[in-house]
């Protein structure tokens, strides 16, 4: 006579075997990092750590999306050189939802090359090559839009405190955001032109 599972344990199987299946075709379509920066490999590892794996798998970037605190996390085969505050690669873009001001655009651009505002999504992004160093570089581009410093003041603050992370301390700045990040849709789709 042959044993009658229950429809708990029968949902049980059922559920463990799609997850299992679901994580050999994530690791599957995993791109082979080998041949990606060591920049790169690294972050990758540090998200996949931190984050689990990505969302999304190209042969030429991963993308997580909603962790913690950012809407979007995307890594990047290719490394973008960046001089500020000292050569390192930039590999690692991480997006929050941000209401820029017009009138903050060029402060913004003159703080830091690579925190990139799209007006129209309303996001703004860090890219560099730590999950830190994109903390520090939004926190500070949040206190140069509400004042609270000037793209100079934000530039020296950025030296310093990542030479202190380099040193082994963990400045408040680098460990999360120290303002308020929006949850609300930001979006700004601009207006038509008058003659259109």
């Amino acid at each position: 006579m042959a044993t009658m599972r229950s429809p708990i344990l029968t949902a049980l199987s059922v559920t463990a075997t799609i997850l299992l299946t679901s994580a050999a075709s994530a690791q599957q379509e995993m791109p082979n990092l080998s041949d990606w920066h060591e920049a790169s490999q690294k972050a990758a590892k540090q998200m996949m750590d931190k984050y689990g794996p990505p969302a999304e798998v190209t042969e030429t970037s991963l993308v997580w999306h909603e962790t913690g605190t950012w809407k979007r996390t995307m890594i990047s085969k290719e490394a973008v050189d960046h001089n500020f505050p000292m050569p390192h690669p930039d590999v690692m873009e991480q997006v929050i939802d941000y209401d820029v001001p017009v009138d903050f655009f060029d402060d913004l651009a003159a703080y830091d090359g690579s925190v990139i505002v799209e007006r129209t999504k309303g996001e703004i992004s860090a890219r560099c090559d730590k999950e830190e160093a994109n903390f520090l570089a939004l926190n500070l581009a949040n206190d140069i839009v509400t004042k609270k410093r000037t793209w100079e003041e934000a530039r020296t603050f950025y030296a310093d405190t990542i030479k202190a992370l380099m040193a082994g301390d963990k400045p408040e700045y680098t460990q999360g955001f120290v303002f308020d990040v929006s949850k609300e849709d930001i979006k700004n789709p601009d207006q038509p032109a008058a003659k259109m």
